[in-house]
């Protein structure tokens, strides 16, 4: 029975050239040897009697699977480009603009407490609906509505302080409407 050492001085080269021609890339190809000695390493080789037969087919499962999976990816790029020009096709002023806007929008969240800051990102930038937060964040559904209407309060005050302009809200106020609906 060889030694770890053994068996990777012994099929080292065997298995990197197996790869290097099977992906055509040399970096590739180190980083399945590795992988597939590393699989080597892990298994129980002591009734295996045609050791480099034995070997050779990992080595080449592993490289089908690579390419299988480089493929794979491929095909999504190509089949979904809309994904990868978001960014691409912005002037760099835009791109720009919309840090310094994120930048901004993370100084006033700072300004919140912990736990209403907490439910204002899972519900404005994570989209997740108030039982969703209710379960993530093991607290009543009653608690996280009433943690948004004071984190939303305190946004508008902060942002107020700030002087940044809001637009009035078109119609009934939140308390008019609650009276409306208490009538």
């Amino acid at each position: 029975m060889e030694s770890n050492r053994d068996l990777f001085d012994l099929y080292q080269r065997d298995v990197y050239r197996t790869c290097y021609y099977m992906v055509h890339n040399a970096s590739d190809a180190e980083d399945l040897t590795q992988e597939v000695f590393i699989t080597l390493f892990r298994s129980n080789r002591e009734h295996i009697e045609h050791l480099k037969a034995w070997i050779m087919k990992i080595t080449v499962n592993h490289c089908l699977n690579y390419l299988k999976r480089r493929n794979s990816l491929h095909m999504k790029v190509s089949a979904n480009p809309y994904l990868f020009t978001g960014t691409e096709s912005k002037p760099v002023d835009r791109l720009v603009e919309e840090r310094e806007s994120a930048e901004e929008w993370a100084v006033y969240m700072n300004r919140l407490p912990a736990k209403i800051r907490a439910v204002l990102t899972l519900r404005y930038m994570h989209d997740f609906t108030l039982g969703e937060i209710s379960e993530l964040l093991a607290i009543p559904v009653g608690t996280v509505k009433s943690r948004t209407h004071k984190g939303l309060r305190l946004m508008e005050r902060i942002l107020r302080d700030a002087g940044v302009q809001i637009p009035e809200w078109e119609g009934d106020s939140y308390e008019q409407n609650r009276r409306n609906l208490e009538a």
